[in-house]
């Protein structure tokens, strides 16, 4: 998922704690992008809820 960096970002810039602040963010960004789309866990989530593009 390419969470490396901002764990990097965090451990540098704050530490332990900007750590812990990233793990905050990404997962309250996780929650809204889930709440947004009309789910309330990821156990809802599944192939059916994909939709075919459109075509050009």
């Amino acid at each position: 998922m390419l969470l490396g960096r901002p764990f990097m970002w965090g451990l540098s810039v704050g530490g332990e704690d900007g750590v812990r602040q990233v793990i905050r963010s990404i997962l309250a960004e996780l929650d809204l992008t889930l709440a947004l789309s009309g789910h309330r866990s990821f156990e809802t989530v599944g192939p059916q809820i994909l939709e075919p593009a459109p075509s050009a």
